[in-house]
């Protein structure tokens, strides 16, 4: 068989949707990405591969390649001969870790008030409207993915490919804080109201206003991060340290 005719083969196949479809490692990961950002399963806690495995119905390989991609992500911790660990970062490390994220967006919108085509913002200005709309009766984790793809779609329009690359990377670490951050019920009228000032800056193509106010915004989440924690019930050596068993 030709170069040619093997494209030709796969093109009229099946093959293309099947690589489209998640694997078994990535949907055991969106599980227990849902589980550690609702704090079933808590900062600290240790996942045993072999009882997580059977609780799924799963083998080790699939898990263990799971874990891989949270580890990637920075919400669970792996180290040789012992079990991973749900990821407890301390809150200098989401310091900064936000405010690199936050110079990211920043500069994200700022390019995306120049590059962005006309049907982007009016997608990204029907997002808001939609967070507005759904925000009281919304659950927090569906009204936490509606927020964190506002802030993706707007770095998106920025058309810079290693800066959309790179929030995505900043953005799958600082997952579990910002919906500490997003499930805030008490300022999330300050929240949409600084959405509201991004979009009017997005709209009117005002870039620096809009790098600003995005700045701004991932400051205010980390003060809510702070406060929620503290909330809970946390120490500060609880933050610093995870707990191993």
């Amino acid at each position: 068989m030709s170069a040619d005719d093997a494209v030709s083969a796969i093109a009229g196949g099946d093959s293309l949707q099947k690589i489209k479809r998640k694997s078994l490692a990535e949907s055991i990961a969106d599980e227990l990405r849902d589980l550690v950002l609702l704090e079933k399963l808590k900062p600290g806690t240790t996942i045993p591969e072999r009882e997580t495995a059977d609780a799924l119905g799963v083998s080790r390989t699939p898990l263990r390649e799971s874990l891989r991609i949270l580890a990637s992500e920075g919400l669970v911790e792996i180290e040789p001969n012992r079990a991973p660990v749900v990821a407890n970062p301390s809150i200098d490390e989401l310091k900064s870790l936000l405010q690199v994220q936050g110079a990211i967006e920043g500069l994200g919108g700022e390019l995306a008030c120049a590059a962005a085509t006309d049907d982007e913002l009016k997608q990204i200005e029907l997002m808001e409207r939609d967070m507005r709309a759904v925000s009281d009766s919304c659950e927090p984790l569906e009204f936490f993915q509606k927020d964190m793809k506002f802030h993706a779609s707007i770095v998106a329009a920025s058309h810079n490919l290693p800066l959309i690359e790179t929030h995505k990377n900043y953005n799958s670490r600082l997952w579990r804080a910002r919906f500490i951050s997003s499930r805030r019920r008490v300022n999330r009228s300050g929240t949409l109201e600084q959405h509201q000032q991004i979009v009017e800056a997005l709209l009117a193509r005002q870039r620096k206003k809009c790098s600003k106010a995005l700045s701004n915004h991932l400051q205010m989440g980390f003060r809510n991060i702070k406060t929620a924690l503290s909330e809970a019930g946390h120490k500060a050596d609880d933050i610093q340290q995870p707990v191993r068993e």
